[in-house]
């Protein structure tokens, strides 16, 4: 090559520039060709695909699992309410009438155990109508048979007195029964609850319960009053028809013909 340039320097003015020769260009021409030369890759144009189908199958799948998410969060939320709905069930009543219908109840036992002369008691009525309201003896004293009559009286007049006792003892539980039952009708509509509404409930039915107690010991207690005195009257009688068969029967006496004003 440093030949090649060597010959090609030129030449003084005037001179005739000499004419390379074809084979040398032609072999410069085929080196420049041969010869590699780094050149920079091709630029390729880069086109984005969007695809339709998989974009809506997304879609679809996004919207199911949103829907399938807020169906558990529905599902929680009416279990956390079932919860609280369990939690209110079993809350317990706050209010109690209990004691206040046990002591009306007692107190009316109590007017009931004080009958006088004869309880209600099966035997102690057996005894009674076999020794005093039985048929009148007739080996007893004329003393005995009035006493007998006296006993009756006064059993019969405790009797009424024992009845209007109890029935002012059930009178006097009225008060106290209408406070609770209006404490118990107002707690059972502001139950909060099924446990509390039934609570509520059952009180309502001892306070029946107790009023009905009530109303048993005054029809008892009338009965009762009203049975001895009729058993009292069937004893008198009994006793009457007695003394007048000890009177029509007394020697000395002759029955004679009485004759009155004055005829």
């Amino acid at each position: 090559m440093s030949r090649f340039f060597a010959g090609c320097r030129p030449h003084p003015l005037g001179a005739e520039r000499p004419r390379t020769p074809r084979v040398l260009v032609f072999a410069l021409a085929s080196t420049i060709l041969v010869t590699p030369v780094a050149l920079p890759p091709p630029a390729w144009a880069q086109w984005a695909v969007f695809d339709v189908a998989n974009f809506s199958q997304n879609i679809l799948t996004a919207a199911r699992e949103l829907e399938q998410v807020n169906n558990e969060i529905q599902s929680l939320t009416n279990e956390a309410q079932m919860l609280v709905n369990q939690a209110k069930n079993l809350e317990s009543l706050p209010l109690s009438t209990l004691s206040q219908l046990q002591a009306s109840t007692q107190q009316t036992q109590t007017l009931l155990a004080q009958a006088q002369t004869i309880a209600f008691d099966v035997q102690q009525i057996e005894t009674a109508y076999a020794s005093t309201y039985g048929a009148a003896s007739t080996t007893a004293s004329d003393a005995t048979l009035v006493a007998t009559a006296q006993t009756r009286w006064q059993t019969s007049v405790g009797s009424f007195e024992d009845s209007l006792k109890i029935q002012a003892g059930v009178v006097g539980n009225i008060p106290a029964s209408s406070s609770a039952m209006a404490s118990l009708v107002s707690a059972s509509q502001s139950a909060s609850g099924a446990l509390q509404a039934a609570q509520a409930g059952n009180q309502l039915l001892a306070l029946q319960s107790q009023q009905l107690s009530d109303l048993t010991a005054v029809v008892a207690a009338k009965s009762r009053a009203d049975a001895l005195e009729q058993a009292r009257n069937a004893a008198t009688e009994s006793q009457g028809q007695e003394q007048y068969r000890r009177f029509s029967t007394r020697k000395g006496y002759v029955a004679h013909d009485v004759s009155m004003f004055g005829e």
